[in-house]
């Protein structure tokens, strides 16, 4: 039996190579690291999109705050506080009417066409 085995060896010398009990062990190293370790690569490329997909939205809410601070810094004059409540919320004073016009081809779609 072994004879057979030294003559399929010898037929293929990559069975000689694999054969090595070092390179098994190394082969299994880069395996158990690859996939079974708690740290292995897989885990690492996980995290790493997890990583920069919160750093993305680090960058949008940090956009967000600068554009609110700016909105806060407008407000703190009484005039714009009142132009925003009747621009956003259609507030108005006492005795007078307000009138909301709006017509067909108003709408962002139409205008991008155009």
């Amino acid at each position: 039996m072994k004879d057979k085995f030294n003559k399929q060896i010898e037929q293929y010398p990559v069975l000689k190579f694999l054969s090595n009990r070092y390179v098994l062990i190394l082969l299994f190293f880069i395996v158990w690291m690859l996939f079974l370790d708690t740290y292995s690569y897989l885990d690492h490329r996980f995290l790493d999109k997890e990583i920069n997909e919160l750093e993305s939205n680090k960058k949008y809410y940090q956009n967000e705050i600068a554009k609110d601070k700016k909105s806060i810094k407008t407000l703190k004059n009484q005039h714009q506080i009142e132009k925003y409540a009747r621009e956003k919320y259609y507030m108005k004073k006492e005795n007078e009417d307000i009138y909301i016009i709006e017509y067909e081809n108003d709408s962002l779609k139409d205008t991008e066409k155009k």
